[in-house]
């Protein structure tokens, strides 16, 4: 790794990368991968060095692991009682990618063509297959969806688990069609997901994108390092300040500065930069570049209602965690041949369904998984249990990012709003009622004694909504809050340049028009390939 910044507090770069995550290590490898242009990027973590991101199941251990989490909280949400809902995302060369579930989901072809239609030209389902099958390395082969060859490697499970199994099965007959991809065709139907992992091992955007690149002369890594503001010379990004392992210092971008924080620490980063709501960046004494009341508008989030079942076997990975001998077994079974039930991620099998015949397409995806516990990151029941989630694919409720000071450290005010509209609400409950017909479809009958949460008890709509508020959490796909588009709003345009400024791009999570239907990694990814492609097209 490059540490460029050792012999001088003042560097120059072609490009300058603020962030590390899924984004910023596709724009990393593609813009250094001809010789000619200079990078530096900027990671406010560590490398990706603990031991629990290279292991897929670690995902649980880096929950609330703040070495490479940066911890957020949401304010109270009005929908969900008044609790704060827990937000981690990653702080550590591969970003989430390096703490996520590993679930490899692009959502649906309708996503992208509703893009479009909104005016974003050129990112319809025709534009983006490209640049998904460009990124992948398919374990099964190249066909007309997939790619081989990429640079990160999409792998079917690697732990026969007959509970996954029995749901897949529990879901064809509560009349839910089969379907071997969920990123094919169509994505309709019941299976198994596919992941991001090589050989039992996690493909963060770091080990997938950042390694093949790391001893290119003209990319320089630079960790432990927070982005402080972005500099600009009228309304043109020159460069940005930051803090390098607690040193002040400064680097000058010559073509042009790109943003890639994610849906919480782009917008924060720009609102701190002076681009922003005029009236928030006066009130915490920010000179204003820029009124852009967009920018940490339009926030959107998943949220994810679990149903954990008691189940009748000690067969669940509660078994083997409360079990010293099984877990000791497990642990060394994984370090032998890299399969088991260290290679789980956070789903094994799934489903998408519509919850009104009604609808063009699924509008809920399920999770299922063969452990249960009390909330995602704390210690797995005592009880054999095994857990399935609904989650609402297109949520309308709206929140917002906001600095609460202009200090670059103190983390942002984060609003989501679940639950606020009455559509949201709807859809959780009949995703509830549906999946409760698939978790009791004969196929699961073996394996359940009961329903531990919600339980039996909770039948009618408004018991079922109450759940939802009580119990609710996110899924950690927050995007959309420098969205794409042409309305006043819209903070990018289709190249992803900040409308008003020259010289600055966003490129993460936050410039979708509206959440995907489903997890947002392969997207994101997707959309750092396409914009790699139109910035070098552009510097010609």
């Amino acid at each position: 790794m490059n540490n460029t910044a050792s012999g001088s507090d003042h560097l120059e770069f072609d490009y300058i990368v603020v962030g590390a995550g899924s984004a910023g290590c596709v724009l990393a490898n593609r813009l250094t991968a001809d010789g000619k242009s200079s990078v530096l990027l900027l990671e406010a973590g560590p490398e990706d060095k603990h031991l629990w991101i290279h292991i897929p199941l670690g995902y649980g251990r880096l929950f609330k692991e703040k070495a490479v989490n940066w911890m957020y909280q949401t304010e109270p949400e009005p929908g969900l009682n008044g609790r704060n809902v827990f937000q981690p995302r990653g702080k550590v060369l591969g970003g989430s990618s390096s703490i996520n579930g590993l679930l490899y989901v692009r959502g649906q072809h309708e996503d992208y063509d509703r893009w479009r239609q909104h005016g974003n030209l050129g990112w319809g389902y025709d534009d983006v297959l490209p640049y998904f099958r460009k990124a992948e390395d398919q374990t099964r082969g190249a066909n007309d969806f997939h790619g081989a060859g990429g640079p990160l490697p999409v792998s079917d499970w690697r732990h026969a688990d007959p509970l996954s199994e029995a749901f897949v099965d529990a879901a064809v007959q509560a009349g839910i069609p089969r379907n071997d991809d969920f990123n094919g065709a169509t994505q309709e139907g019941a299976g198994f997901f596919q992941t991001t992992t090589r050989d039992g091992r996690r493909a963060s955007a770091a080990v997938a994108y950042l390694r093949p690149a790391k001893a290119r002369q003209n990319l320089h890594i630079e960790t432990s390092a927070l982005a402080e503001r972005i500099l600009f010379e009228g309304r043109r990004a020159v460069g940005v300040s930051y803090r390098a392992a607690g040193v002040p210092r400064t680097a000058r971008a010559r073509k042009e500065v790109l943003v890639s924080g994610g849906a919480f620490n782009s917008p924060q980063l720009l609102q701190l930069s002076g681009v922003g709501p005029s009236e928030l960046l006066r009130q915490h004494g920010i000179d204003v570049v820029l009124d852009a009341p967009g920018v940490g508008s339009d926030l959107q989030d998943h949220l994810q209602v679990r149903v954990v079942m008691r189940c009748s076997q000690a067969i669940t990975l509660n078994d083997i965690v409360n079990n010293p001998v099984r877990k000791m077994m497990t642990g060394l079974r994984y370090f032998a041949f890299r399969t088991g039930p260290l290679t789980i991620a956070a789903g094994t099998s799934g489903a998408f369904f519509r919850t009104n015949p009604r609808l063009a397409s699924p509008d809920i995806q399920i999770h299922f998984l063969p452990f249960s516990t009390d909330k995602m990151g704390e210690k797995l029941h005592p009880f054999s249990g095994f857990t399935a989630s609904v989650c609402q694919l297109r949520p309308e409720s709206r929140g917002s990012i906001r600095i609460r000071s202009a200090d670059p450290a103190a983390p942002p005010e984060i609003r989501i709003n679940y639950l606020a509209s009455e559509v949201d609400r709807t859809t959780n409950v009949e995703g509830l009622k549906i999946l409760r017909k698939i978790l009791h479809a004969p196929a699961l009958k073996p394996y359940t004694v009961e329903e531990v949460d919600p339980g039996d008890k909770i039948t009618s709509d408004e018991a079922l909504l109450a759940y939802c508020r009580a119990r609710g959490s996110t899924i950690y796909h927050p995007t959309s809050t420098c969205r794409m588009g042409n309305d006043p709003l819209a903070v990018v345009d289709q190249k992803l340049r900040v409308r008003g400024i020259d010289g600055l791009r966003v490129v993460d999570a936050s410039v979708m028009p509206d959440l995907v239907s489903g997890n947002t990694n392969a997207p994101v990814i997707m959309i750092a390939e396409k914009v790699s492609d139109m910035i070098l097209q552009d510097a010609r």
